[in-house]
């Protein structure tokens, strides 16, 4: 009896799993059509999407990871199974894959139907986005890398890379069209930023990478590096002067200079200042070239990476004529507020005076000789512009003086040989004229008989054609002149002048 029941049963299983037919189902189901491959950005699960196979006895859907295998026979692509989802009419399914985190995973889907046949992998396999961020602290330059996802099949438009500040929201950073990497250089030196790219399909979709962070700690550079001024001092030696952000970690400053608007920048000095400034002295500086000068930051790799407005110093030059002092010169260059003023300053004797404003951004001014010779009391007369800025932002206004050119000083001496005091204001008095003021100077007047009539030490002195006050009659008198000139050279010289009244 027992034999026959198990019999039964055997027959009544055989007859349930044989299609009414008598065949077996052999018929693959029709392939799904993979959509999407996205990381969801608050779990990290792969989140899939595919179009339903068309297939009417679908029972679900098997996923697969799909990578390279070495070992696969003739090399090539191998696809592991590590889900199956028993939903004939799901179309999205999540799944949890640790690994995307540290790189991308491709991903092909099959369908299977009732009797366990599976359809061939999807066409198009999908891979996960894999961000990973990374800092050069050395070039103070954050890099973002994803790899490219197909285009297949749904076009891609853009990448766009969403950055969250210090645990803050994530935000549109950038779009970049085409490219897979983007370089960031405007972020602060601490602090934790992190990373997201999307992959912005045509359909309005897109698919998301895994969310990657840096945490930043770095030397601070200095915002700013102000070049205070280039001034020529004595002894035809640059002085320099710049300013330095307060703010900054790094300690280390780098001098650099070139001659001539064609010249190569050169480093000519390191600076580890203890305050906010630098200080320097150029000894070996051409004075009458222009020299350009500017201090850079460096960091820990010996990289420059912030640089100061470029210092230079001004060069004056000077031609001339019997008449005319004509001055040139190259404006200052540059500041970073503006040129508020520039004035001239003249030597005549032992220091320079200012003499003359000159509007800002002139570099040529004229003089006449004239208007100086009677202050002149040394060899040479000596010019210097002097510059000033104004509207600094960071509160270093500064002050440039230009080189020092001199000019001989015109000796001329003109003796008139008559002269009419007849009280009518026009020639009525005898003096020498001099181009210059003399260093000593002594005049004597005499008569025909040797008898002095006029003796002076003043070079302003005039003779008026009298003795003690008395006129004296019309006639030839004799002169004596002896003068020093500014330069050293004495002079002596003797002659007659006439006295001619008009009636």
């Amino acid at each position: 009896m027992r034999l026959k029941t198990i019999y039964l049963l055997s027959i009544i299983y055989i007859l349930f799993i044989l299609p009414v037919n008598g065949q077996v189902d052999t018929l693959l189901p029709e392939i799904p059509e993979l959509k999407l491959v996205s990381i969801n950005q608050f779990t990290g699960n792969v989140e899939i999407s595919w179009s339903l196979s068309p297939s009417p006895d679908v029972a679900g859907y098997i996923f697969y990871y799909h990578h390279y295998d070495p070992g696969f026979p003739g090399g090539g692509y191998s696809a592991d199974p590590i889900d199956t989802l028993w939903d004939p009419a799901a179309t999205n399914y999540s799944l949890f894959r640790p690994f995307t985190s540290y790189f991308s995973e491709s991903y092909v889907i099959a369908a299977i139907d009732s009797s366990k046949n599976k359809s061939p992998y999807s066409k198009v396999a999908l891979p996960t986005i894999f961000a990973k961020a990374q800092i050069d602290t050395c070039k103070k330059k954050m890099e973002v890398r994803w790899n490219r996802y197909p285009s297949r099949p749904d076009p891609v438009v853009y990448y766009s890379v969403l950055i969250s500040v210090e645990g803050g929201l994530f935000s549109e950073f950038a779009r970049v069209p085409a490219d897979t990497s983007l370089i960031i250089n405007d972020f602060t030196t601490e602090g934790q930023y992190c990373f997201i790219v999307r992959a912005i399909l045509e359909s309005g979709h897109f698919s998301g990478s895994n969310t990657d962070c840096l945490n930043i700690r770095m030397q601070r550079p200095p915002d700013w590096i102000n070049a205070d001024y280039a001034t020529v001092a004595a002894g035809n030696e640059i002085l320099l002067s710049f300013t330095i952000d307060p703010a900054s970690e790094i300690r280390t400053f780098s001098l650099e200079k070139k001659t001539g608007p064609d010249g190569i920048f050169r480093e000519i000095e390191q600076f580890t200042p203890v305050s906010g400034s630098v200080l320097y002295s150029d000894r070996n500086a051409d004075t009458s070239k222009i020299n350009y000068y500017r201090l850079s930051a460096v960091n820990n790799c010996i990289n420059h990476i912030t640089t100061s407005n470029i210092a230079s110093n001004m060069v004056l030059a000077l031609e001339r004529d019997e008449f005319k002092i004509i001055l040139k010169w190259n404006p200052y260059r540059k500041w970073n507020g503006i040129t508020s003023s520039e004035k001239l300053f003249v030597k005549t004797g032992m220091a320079f005076k200012e003499m003359y404003p000159v509007p800002p951004g002139d570099t040529v001014f004229s003089i006449m000789y004239s208007d100086l010779m009677y202050d002149i009391s040394s060899p040479e007369v000596c010019f210097m512009i002097r510059s000033f800025e104004a509207s600094n932002p960071y509160g270093t206004n500064g002050e440039s003086r230009s080189s020092t050119i001199c000019t001989p000083v015109t000796e001329n001496i003109i003796v008139p040989n008559t002269f009419t005091p007849d009280n009518n204001l026009i020639n009525d008095s005898f003096k020498p004229v001099l181009s210059f003021t003399p260093v000593y100077y002594r005049l004597i007047i005499y008569d025909l008989q040797r008898r002095t009539l006029f003796e002076t030490s003043d070079s302003t002195d005039e003779w008026d054609g009298t003795k003690n006050g008395s006129p004296l009659p019309e006639g030839v008198y004799l002169w004596f002149l002896k003068v020093t000139t500014p330069s050293g050279r004495n002079i002596s010289r003797s002659g007659t002048v006439s006295i001619i009244i008009n009636r």
